[in-house]
């Protein structure tokens, strides 16, 4: 039997949630069955279960790839020449994920995400290991860039302060509409120039 490449077994990994974004993103993670990911990735249970064990398997990948993608937006946008203010650098990750949901709906994804956090302690801590990494690499870019930080007030404490306006963003643009966050990174941008 031939053996299968890595090439091919990340593009069927890659089909497989993408069928599952689109099932979680018309019915949520609760009224998706596994049998509804099978139809829509057009494969057999065994194909699907041969990579992931669960739906909470499936929820689990999705929901790591959208929080890796921010914090990889956030690096790239951090490695941009330092001494960007920290505001240039936060209303640059609002553009992108504002691109990012409109190509793929990250925004309502991940507030379907955050609901079941909620009730998924594994979901939760790999939530709260890579918002710590975002908020230490937002935090470094504050340490950088002079005049970002206001007397008496920790780089780390700032880049919380900063990083807690991102989930509003995303829920407004997610329940909103792309329209009703118009203007926003600009008003990041002038409040902290």
């Amino acid at each position: 039997m031939p053996k299968v490449s890595q090439q091919h077994r990340d593009l069927r990994r890659e089909q497989i949630l993408a069928a599952a974004r689109r099932c979680f993103l018309r019915d949520g993670f609760h009224a998706t069955s596994m049998q509804d990911l099978f139809a829509e990735a057009g494969l057999s249970s065994g194909a699907v279960y041969g990579y992931f064990a669960s739906k909470d398997d499936v929820i689990m990948a999705i929901a790591e790839e959208n929080l890796l993608g921010v914090t990889e937006m956030v690096y790239s946008v951090a490695a941009r020449p330092p001494g960007r203010p920290a505001g240039d650098v936060l209303a640059d990750v609002m553009d992108m994920l504002r691109a990012r949901d409109a190509a793929d709906g990250l925004g309502k994804l991940t507030v379907i995400a955050w609901s079941e956090a909620l009730r998924n302690p594994s979901l939760a801590a790999r939530f709260a290991a890579l918002i710590t990494q975002v908020r230490a690499r937002l935090a470094e870019v504050i340490r950088q860039s002079p005049g970002n930080l206001p007397d008496g007030v920790p780089a780390d404490v700032l880049a919380t302060a900063l990083l807690s306006l991102v989930p509003g963003y995303l829920l407004q643009l997610a329940l909103l509409g792309p329209a009703a966050v118009d203007g926003v990174p600009d008003a990041v941008r002038a409040l902290w120039p």
